[in-house]
């Protein structure tokens, strides 16, 4: 079990300090901007759609490592599907780190997402990690204002 701590560790960190994706879209179709009062994460999802599939998606900002990392690895995994598809893997990841700790989740609909898992034991970082996926499913919903995890 200390091994894949150590390489779900490892996979956050990479992510944390060589963020992918991290650049703004010119000429991008939705954005929406995040913000978490409590530790400053601060962000920016650039989300370029071709009809209901993400084409591209992108961010910028500042924040801690979870929150880089997240935001890191959501935009490798949403750019190619459907709005349908990253819907339903916000769904995923947020009851992954807020549901039930009893209930299995979808852990293989998660895919590389599942090395926050480990978050859900520092409740504080949980606003951390969801702060990207609160963020794009404002874009992807093309909701006016800044998305807050207050």
């Amino acid at each position: 079990m200390s091994d894949l701590r150590d390489l779900y560790q490892e996979v956050i960190l990479d992510h944390g300090k060589n963020p992918r994706n991290f650049h703004r879209i010119e000429g991008a179709d939705r954005q929406a901007v995040g913000h978490n009062p409590l530790c400053g994460d601060k962000l920016t999802i650039f989300l370029q759609l071709e009809g209901d599939v993400v084409k591209e998606v992108s961010f910028q900002g500042e924040g801690c490592a979870i929150s880089t990392a997240s935001a890191s690895m959501m935009t490798q995994i949403l750019a190619g599907k459907t709005i349908q598809e990253a819907e339903k893997l916000f769904q995923l990841f947020h009851e992954m780190l807020t549901g039930d700790p009893s209930v299995e989740g979808d852990a293989e609909g998660l895919g590389k997402l599942v090395v926050f898992a480990g978050v859900r034991q520092f409740p504080v970082r949980v606003k951390c990690a969801t702060l990207p996926w609160h963020t794009i499913h404002s874009a992807l919903q093309n909701k006016d204002g800044a998305v807050t995890t207050e």
